[in-house]
């Protein structure tokens, strides 16, 4: 006889984004933006309107034969290539935000 599991009803907490963010800031991330730039490298801090990263790659993916899903898994495989000391990216181009960590190696 299976015993039938209890729920409460409760909804799970959600994470708000100032808990998200500040979990990355120190993190090395990837940030794709709605343009053909995507922006690698460690989460200096964010800000109401701006994201500030360190040690950051800058990479225009029109500019190359690799898409923005191939840039990122090489850097992934083979560590940022960083070309800026900081790069300040405005937060209203960002589609989203990962660690590189997160990125999955196929």
């Amino acid at each position: 006889m299976e015993r039938e599991k209890k729920h409460s009803g409760a909804k799970p907490k959600a994470t708000s984004e100032p808990d998200a963010m500040a979990r990355l800031v120190g993190s090395v991330v990837v940030l794709d933006t709605s343009t053909p730039y995507v922006y690698l490298g460690r989460l200096k801090e964010w800000q109401e309107h701006y994201l500030v990263l360190s040690d950051a790659d800058v990479h225009d993916t029109s500019e190359g034969h690799s898409g923005k899903d191939l840039y990122v898994l090489e850097a992934r495989r083979n560590g940022v290539q960083k070309n800026r000391n900081e790069v300040t990216v405005r937060r209203s181009l960002v589609v989203s935000v990962s660690k590189i960590d997160d990125v999955v190696l196929f």
